[in-house]
């Protein structure tokens, strides 16, 4: 079966979700990362069943992670921040501890369509995907422009087939 056929066999297949923004000093009032992804998910007719902020603290992420791993209301967590390669980001170390499957083309799709916005920065990039149990989980820096990126081009795109083909 084509691409094709496969995103026709998902479309219309809502998706529930969850929303952790990794911050320091984010609060729920100046999260705009998180609210570009939670806009982006209704727009697309997902539902955000799950958001929270937590600190880059890798127990804090660990544990909100899987909580929602283990819950039956949530097919995909989108994660934002805490990707960078200061001593205090630690997202990815603790998702790629959860991930039994990773999705590798997200990160590098992702580098590569940062390029056109901040050039050779885009290697200072960390973003990353896998499959914990039957939940996709995203992971994307914290920068609004990214997670716009992200979200328009790679997860809304795809969000309902990569559910649709774990589910099978």
């Amino acid at each position: 079966m084509s691409t094709s056929d496969h995103r026709k066999q998902a479309a219309g297949l809502t998706v529930r979700c969850a929303v952790l923004t990794i911050s320091d000093t984010r609060t729920e009032a100046d999260d705009t990362s998180g609210r570009i992804i939670r806009e982006a998910l209704h727009a697309a007719n997902h539902i955000v069943t799950a958001a929270s902020i937590v600190k880059d603290e890798p127990a804090q992420i660990e544990a909100a992670l899987r909580a929602w791993i283990d819950r039956t209301d949530i097919d995909a967590i989108c994660c934002t921040g805490g990707t960078g390669i200061s001593r205090r980001d630690s997202t990815i170390e603790v998702a790629q501890r959860l991930i039994d499957q990773p999705l590798d083309g997200f990160g590098e799709l992702f580098r590569m369509l940062s390029w056109d916005q901040v050039g050779s920065a885009a290697m200072l990039s960390r973003a990353a995907a896998g499959m914990a149990k039957d939940i996709v989980i995203f992971v994307m820096p914290g920068s609004s422009k990214a997670v716009q990126l992200a979200m328009e081009r790679l997860i809304v795109p795809e969000l309902s087939h990569l559910v649709h083909e774990r589910k099978k």
